[in-house]
């Protein structure tokens, strides 16, 4: 029983941990990349779909993406998509395809993403925290019920607060390294 308690909350605080580095994806770093406008949905024969459904996604250097749509009626489509997405880029619409040149960073929009950065792992954190907490009381109902030993309620507290730490550390390191690419020049 204390197995499986433990394998589920390490299994819900991995996928807290993966949720962080999809989230980390999507915010803009000053290099072009495809995460970036994966999130945009189009509008598309009257139902919404991801812009990768509906176009093929490149970045054909570091400080551009291109967006060439399967049909291209839906250009204006996109190009109205991206301006609403809050991405702070300007689509260059060429009849074909469109490109997003990505800007560099200024000094304060990389302080600015530092924090949102920070604020999403903190969120994370917390979310590794509530799992450990639900783990640790249905280990002490367990014990309270009879249906674990006090030493194995104890060792297992033990194992899922060492699984905490793996993971918070994880998520220290997904920030470190998102931190270091903002900060880049």
């Amino acid at each position: 029983m204390t197995k499986e308690m433990i394998a589920d909350a390490d299994l819900r605080m991995k996928k807290s941990v993966e949720a962080l580095r999809q989230e980390l994806l999507h915010i803009r770093t000053g290099k072009a990349s495809v995460a970036l406008v994966e999130p945009i949905r189009v509008e598309y024969y009257g139902t919404e779909a991801p812009l990768s459904q509906v176009a093929s996604i490149s970045t054909p250097d570091a400080k551009t993406i291109a967006i060439q749509p399967w049909d291209k009626t839906l250009l204006g489509v996109i190009e109205k998509a991206i301006q609403k997405s809050g991405l702070g880029l300007t689509p260059l619409n060429n009849g074909t395809f469109i490109r997003l040149p990505i800007p560099p960073l200024t000094e304060e929009r990389r302080r600015e993403l530092v924090k949102v950065v920070r604020r999403h792992l903190e969120e994370a954190k917390v979310a590794v925290r509530n799992i450990r907490r639900e783990a640790n009381d249905s280990l002490k109902r367990a014990e309270k019920d009879g249906d674990i030993t006090e030493d194995d309620s104890h060792t297992s507290q033990e194992k899922i607060q060492e699984l905490t730490d793996q993971h918070i550390k994880d998520m220290d390191r997904l920030l470190e390294l998102k931190e270091k690419e903002i900060m880049e020049v």
